[in-house]
């Protein structure tokens, strides 16, 4: 669903962004997984980071997270309020993680400890990175549940991981994660495992909370159309790379960047009698073709592509790596 008006998300704080990440590179031997992305995230907004399957989105939330695992290297610069981030030590991000940085993954499971009580492990991060002392978390841990719509939050701070649904599990997450009230939020694919009816409410408890915590959101999802219905900002990735970026009415009701129009084409919509495949497949980021990464699947190509477009504007608040939004 893509919003009829803007999403109004609150202004910089003297001018800077919470989260300021420029010229990010991740690489594994001689792959580069992402190539130079640039992108400001202010406090209380949404990020919506969209694109298939291996374009590069979730290794930049693990970059964000000091995540990657060996052997990758990550360079450039990842500021949170003016830190940087890279090249802090290990017991140094296990501080940021969880109190500044929070990260909710696709799959519950991977979060959740199958042997200890949702409540438990509510309360051991509160313990963690606020100290408190175990009743006191309990108590805050049923809160939380309750917050974030787990029915009967008493007795499900009582239960195991494997006793809830899959959507239970992801608002235990959820809960798990803005318990320690992070800076930035982090969500990859939070609801692609979840039927559309539990998508929607997991994604409006993600707006609701935020907008009652002030803490901004980076969203990941293949899902243009679920970007679109709640993100301030969208940034396009492919082959490792932003495509296009800029306010989501610009980017969604706009696109300059075939690509983009192609997953809008793949979006269902009232009136749509067909869906259009997207033709091809993702490049392999080990030989990427030369020029546009995307010019072997757009029907828009023309010689200027054999070299590759960088990141323009493409109109107010709007930026486009595309050589047809340069030519007259």
């Amino acid at each position: 669903m893509i919003p009829r008006q803007r999403l109004r998300g609150p202004g910089r704080l003297k001018g800077m962004p919470l989260l300021e990440v420029r010229d990010l590179r991740v690489k594994f031997g001689p792959i580069h997984i992402i190539r130079g992305i640039d992108f400001d995230v202010d406090a209380g907004e949404t990020l919506g980071v969209v694109g298939e399957s291996g374009c590069g989105k979730s290794m930049t939330g693990f970059a964000l997270m000091g995540m990657v695992p060996s052997p990758g290297i990550v360079t450039g610069s990842i500021k949170l309020g003016g830190r940087e981030l890279l090249g802090q030590r290990e017991r140094d991000w296990r501080n940021i993680r969880g109190q500044e940085l929070a990260l909710v993954m696709q799959d519950p499971f991977t979060s959740l400890n199958p042997m200890m009580r949702i409540g438990a492990q509510i309360a051991e991060a509160l313990r963690l990175h606020h100290s408190m002392k175990p009743k006191a978390a309990w108590a805050r841990s049923v809160e939380l549940l309750d917050q974030v719509g787990v029915p009967a939050p008493e007795s499900s701070a009582r239960k195991y991981p494997h006793q809830m649904s899959g959507g239970q599990r992801q608002r235990v997450v959820i809960a798990m994660a803005f318990a320690a009230k992070p800076k930035v939020l982090i969500a990859d694919e939070p609801t692609t495992a979840l039927d559309v009816t539990l998508q929607a409410q997991i994604l409006r408890l993600l707006r609701d909370l935020q907008r009652d915590t002030g803490t901004a959101v980076m969203l990941i999802s293949h899902d243009i159309g679920a970007i679109g219905s709640v993100a301030h900002r969208v940034a396009v990735f492919y082959a490792g790379r932003i495509v296009e970026t800029g306010s989501a009415e610009a980017v969604l009701l706009d696109p300059q960047m075939p690509y983009t129009q192609a997953l809008l084409g793949a979006l269902p919509t009232v009136g749509r009698k067909r869906l259009e495949a997207i033709p091809g497949s993702p490049p392999n980021l080990a030989s990427l073709p030369a020029g546009c990464a995307f010019g072997p699947r757009c029907p828009h190509r023309f010689d200027r592509c054999s070299e590759e477009p960088p990141l323009e504007d493409a109109g107010e608040a709007h930026q486009s790596a595309c050589w047809l939004a340069a030519t007259p």
